[in-house]
């Protein structure tokens, strides 16, 4: 994928990885919640790959992990 904000991108994908694994959910089974495959959850939350995601998905990913979506794209 093509972007400008590579690094937004690769910190989101790590802050859904710190909050599924605080909800003691495994890659599988949240990407079983969420209704993506493992393997799109695998290259969200992979801090080598610049996978986006949808609104209506960070939505929903927001719900499952119970947090607002801006908990995901805030600097920190």
């Amino acid at each position: 994928m093509q972007t400008d904000y590579p690094e937004k991108y690769r910190i989101m994908g790590l802050k859904i990885a710190y909050y599924r694994k605080k909800a003691g959910y495994t890659q599988e089974a949240f990407a079983e919640k969420i209704d993506k495959s493992l393997n799109f959850l695998a290259q969200v939350e992979g801090p080598g790959t610049t996978r986006g995601i949808s609104l209506e998905t960070l939505f929903k990913i927001a719900d499952v992990l119970n947090i607002p979506a801006s908990k995901l794209l805030e600097d920190d």
